[in-house]
């Protein structure tokens, strides 16, 4: 009896995978429409058409992979759960910048604007929101002060000296690193992650779990045969798949609208982070709503930390080994108010405690981003 009444509990989880069908009839059809698409022989409406068809794509396959691993999250607890999340995002987002430099325009400034992007909508807009969103419903919210510090001692030496640092160097006047500058990227921020995971996953696991959130996750672990660990983990895998398949196509219309509607270049970065960025924003704002700060603060941080140590390096890769240049260094106006960012989360999580007012605040710096985006 048991095991008929969990067979139609499995068949639901396989209906609920019609993105998968979706997401590859879109990639035929872009792939039938490819020419005309990257040639722009199907007029401004026709790109803008196409824009939407592969955005929406790849977004139902972003959420579908951040689906699956938060299936994953719950089975494995925290902070494995979260660096999952993290680690697929960042593949995405990895894929997605790789395949518009090496197959789109030539634009250097591409992935610099793409990591300055997610670091502001993440610390600005979805911390901000988080931390509104929370106040307004639990009035002050807890998390561990030990975790954030970790992350935002990582992540402010690692975002200027990838994104502010290159305009003080001498190697060019455009913020272009040197050689020796590029593997000192390269390698310094790819070893201090590695440091980093081992400190989040092994020697310091407590730094970023709250007791109060460990009982609830443990208890909606486990799950019918159907749907186990391993369903998931294939799942998480072939949606990704289909989402870098999605990523050439979605750099076509992208390219060609940009300079067809006349948008500044920091719309296109924009739209690609928040690409990125919407599954595992949804998934902190709604952790903050239910009374669970720290897991809010292990998706943004965590998302933002695993951005400027892995982007990084992987785009300095391309340029030292297919010659696709990239620019790192911000304009003035930009890295002032990154660092003013980095400044405010500094104070922001300097307490142990979060309220409506420290969001309004990073709201506010959010807004200025996009301002600059259309006002440079």
């Amino acid at each position: 009896m048991d095991q008929l009444l969990e067979k139609p509990t499995g068949w639901r989880s396989w209906r609920g995978e019609w993105v998968l069908p979706v997401i590859f009839f879109i990639f035929v059809i872009g792939e039938v429409f490819k020419g005309p698409i990257g040639t722009s022989s199907i007029g401004t409406a026709g790109e803008i058409i196409a824009f939407v068809g592969f955005f929406g794509g790849a977004l139902l396959g972003a959420f579908s992979v951040v689906r699956h691993a938060e299936e994953l999250a719950h089975r494995f607890g925290e902070p494995y759960g979260t660096l999952i999340l993290t680690i697929s995002a960042i593949t995405i987002e990895v894929v997605i910048i790789a395949t518009i430099m090496l197959h789109g325009t030539n634009n250097p400034k591409f992935a610099r604007d793409t990591m300055y992007s997610v670091v502001m909508i993440v610390l600005a807009g979805v911390v901000g929101f988080s931390l509104l969103s929370g106040g307004l419903r639990h009035h002050e919210q807890g998390y561990n002060l030990q975790g954030a510090s970790t992350f935002l001692s990582v992540l402010l030496p690692l975002a200027v000296l990838s994104l502010v640092w290159p305009n003080f160097t001498r190697a060019t006047a455009t913020g272009e690193l040197s050689l020796g500058k590029a593997w000192f990227i390269m390698l310094g921020s790819v070893a201090l992650y590695v440091i980093f995971l081992g400190v989040q996953t092994v020697r310091h696991r407590g730094y970023f779990t709250v007791p109060a959130e460990a009982k609830p996750q443990a208890e909606t672990a486990g799950g019918h045969p159907w749907s186990g660990w391993s369903f998931h983990a294939v799942m998480l895998v072939l949606c990704l798949l289909l989402v870098v398949l999605l990523a050439e196509l979605f750099s076509l219309p992208l390219n060609v609208g940009l300079d067809q509607l006349e948008l500044p270049r920091g719309v296109g970065a924009f739209a690609v982070a928040a690409l990125i960025l919407a599954p595992e924003s949804v998934a902190a704002i709604r952790a903050a709503h239910a009374n669970q700060m720290q897991r809010a603060i292990n998706l943004s941080l965590g998302t933002v930390l695993a951005t400027i140590s892995l982007t990084a390096p992987a785009v300095l890769a391309i340029d030292l080994f297919t010659h696709h240049p990239v620019l790192l260094g911000l304009n003035p106006a930009n890295a002032a108010l990154m660092v003013l960012t980095l400044g405010v989360s500094i104070i922001t999580f300097s307490s142990g405690r979060t309220n409506m007012l420290q969001g309004a605040v990073h709201l506010l710096l959010f807004i200025a981003y996009l301002v600059l985006i259309f006002s440079p």
